[in-house]
C-alpha cells in the first residue's frame, strides 16, 4: 500500500509539511456496505469514534462488521496539511495518520467495544509502523470526542499493557489525543475491502485479548 520509496519514521514540523489545499474531497453518497447516508446529519443519539490501527483498508472493515455501525470511512487526520492526497500521505510530509471515522449507535454497541476491538485487531506497540507498513500513518492513535471517550481510552490502554506485560510483549505507543480535524481518504479508499474482496489487508494483532 506504499506508493512512496520514502518511509518516513518521524513526524515532520508544521514549517516542514506540505501545504495542502483548500479542496475538498469528494464523497460517495451512501457506504456501500450499510447503504446508510455518507454525510451528516446522522440519526439522533449517535456518536462518533476514530482509531488508528495501521492500513485503514482492514482497519474499517473491521468496524464496519460491528454491529451498531452506522456508517464508517477512512481519511486522514493528525498531520498538518489541509485536504491531503493520499500520495502526499505517503511520503511522510504531512504528518497525517490513516485512520477510521465509526458513526455508531450507543444503544447497539459500546465505545468500549470499539475499544474492544481496536486492542484486539493490531499491534499497538511497534510505533511508526504495524506489521510490515512502515511510517508515520500507520502509527497506533485513539482520537476521543468526549471527555468519557478519553477517560476510557486511557483506562483500557492501562488495562491492556497489564495484559501484554504478563505475555511478555513491549510497551504501548498508542497516541490518545482529542479528534483532531478528519479529511476524507479518496473515493476509491472507501470500504475498499469490500469493493475489492481480495485487497491487500496487513493488520494484525497480538493475540492477547482484551
Amino acid at each position: 500500500m506504499i506508493f512512496s520509496k520514502q518511509k518516513k519514521l518521524q513526524m515532520p514540523s508544521q514549517a516542514e509539511a506540505l501545504p495542502g489545499r483548500s479542496e475538498r474531497m469528494p464523497l460517495e453518497k451512501v457506504h456501500y456496505v450499510t447503504g446508510n447516508a455518507m454525510s451528516a446529519p446522522y440519526p439522533e443519539g449517535f456518536e462518533r469514534a476514530m482509531f488508528g490501527l495501521g492500513c485503514f483498508w482492514g482497519a474499517e472493515r473491521k468496524f464496519w462488521e460491528q454491529t451498531g455501525t452506522y456508517i464508517t470511512a477512512v481519511g486522514y487526520a493528525g498531520g498538518f496539511t489541509p485536504n491531503p492526497l493520499y500520495e502526499e500521505v505517503c511520503t511522510g510530509m504531512t504528518g497525517h495518520n490513516e485512520v477510521v471515522l465509526v458513526v455508531f449507535d450507543p444503544e447497539a454497541v459500546t465505545y468500549m467495544s470499539l475499544l474492544k476491538q481496536f486492542w484486539e485487531s493490531h499491534n499497538p506497540t511497534q510505533g511508526m509502523r504495524q506489521g510490515n507498513d512502515t511510517g508515520t500513518q500507520y502509527r497506533s492513535g485513539i482520537y476521543y470526542f468526549t471527555d468519557s471517550q478519553k477517560q476510557l481510552a486511557i483506562q483500557t490502554r492501562s488495562d491492556y499493557q497489564t495484559k501484554l506485560d504478563e505475555a511478555g510483549l513491549g510497551s504501548i505507543t498508542t497516541e490518545i489525543i482529542q479528534a483532531p480535524e478528519f479529511y476524507y481518504a479518496e473515493p476509491y479508499h472507501q470500504q475498499y475491502l469490500a469493493k475489492n474482496p481480495s485487497g491487500y489487508c496487513g493488520l494484525g494483532g497480538t493475540g492477547i485479548s482484551y
